[in-house]
């Protein structure tokens, strides 16, 4: 069920970067900094939670930032890449990789709290 999880994540996250649409203007300052972070955190977070070791999931993730970005400045029409979106990704990135750390998920490797018995 965790690896479904994450592959609808995935699925998610791709919709949201490479949905052709009109590049929107206004609305809440920084909202689309927020929605890039939050779709790459929850991607690593959830990869993690699937049992995936983050020393692959997160160079993984790390790369498809600013791939994401060259993809929607050259290939999709009416999209454009910021690089400042691909600094929210990899911040996302590092966020999704520290919650997994904190909570034990971090594929056994690393814990947040340790047994000093």
């Amino acid at each position: 069920m965790r690896r479904l999880f994450f592959a609808a994540v995935v699925v998610a996250q791709l919709v949201v970067l490479y949905w052709p649409r009109e590049v929107s203007t206004g609305g809440v300052p920084y909202l689309d900094k927020a929605i890039h972070l939050s779709v790459f955190g929850t991607a690593v977070w959830a990869g993690a939670r699937a049992g995936l070791p983050l020393r692959l999931v997160v160079p993984a993730f790390l790369l498809h930032a600013p791939v994401s970005e060259l993809v929607q400045h050259y290939l999709l029409p009416g999209r454009d890449g910021d690089v400042f979106d691909a600094l929210a990704d990899c911040v996302g990135v590092a966020c999704g990789a520290g919650v997994a750390i904190f909570t034990g998920l971090g594929a056994g490797r690393f814990r947040a709290v340790t047994d000093p018995g």
